[in-house]
């Protein structure tokens, strides 16, 4: 079973930054994708950055591109995702993906709780 717990989220000012973080725990083998979702009110959770480890490449969101930025530390299996610039159609509540295989070579597929995050004046 592996776990994804999210940090950083919060309330922030147009033009502000944050920073969110993902750690990992459970029993994992290998991860082939980590990435951040987002689900505002009324709408559908949406891709905002992926990593696919395998060829290590990044995919951003046409709205986030040139915003935000996904990075991954390997050695703590941890994913963040820097917000800059943020507007006020970036809020949401963000979740953190990620996709492997267990050490008992299932695949997994794990979400975090969610952390809200609040672009307001």
């Amino acid at each position: 079973q592996v776990q994804l717990v999210e940090s950083g989220g919060g309330l922030v000012q147009p033009g502000g930054s944050l920073r969110l973080s993902c750690a990992t725990s459970g029993t994992l083998f290998s991860i082939s994708a980590m990435g951040w979702y987002r689900q505002a009110p009324g709408k559908q959770r949406e891709l905002v950055a992926v990593i696919t480890t395998v060829d290590n490449r990044y995919h951003y969101a046409d709205s986030v591109k040139g915003r935000f930025t996904i990075s991954r530390d390997v050695a703590k299996n941890t994913v963040y995702l820097q917000m800059n610039s943020l507007k006020p159609e970036d809020t949401a509540v963000y979740y953190c993906n990620a996709k492997g295989i267990t050490i008992s070579r299932i695949n997994f597929d794990s979400w975090g709780q969610g952390t809200q995050v609040t672009v307001s004046s």
